[in-house]
């Protein structure tokens, strides 16, 4: 259990540091990667879990 704790938190630490970076990006450089403004939570926890 401790274990699935230390996991989770350092998946929300991931998942916040993705967000916060895909924040900063323009509307422009977000569609260059296949995104847009609504989407950044999805792909930002969707990265985290895969490592």
């Amino acid at each position: 259990m401790f274990a699935a704790l230390v996991r989770f938190i350092q998946e929300w630490k991931r998942y916040s540091r993705s967000v916060r970076e895909l924040s900063r990006l323009d509307d422009r450089e977000l569609a260059d990667i296949g995104l847009n403004r609504s989407e950044i939570e999805r792909a930002a926890w969707g990265a985290a879990q895969v490592r």
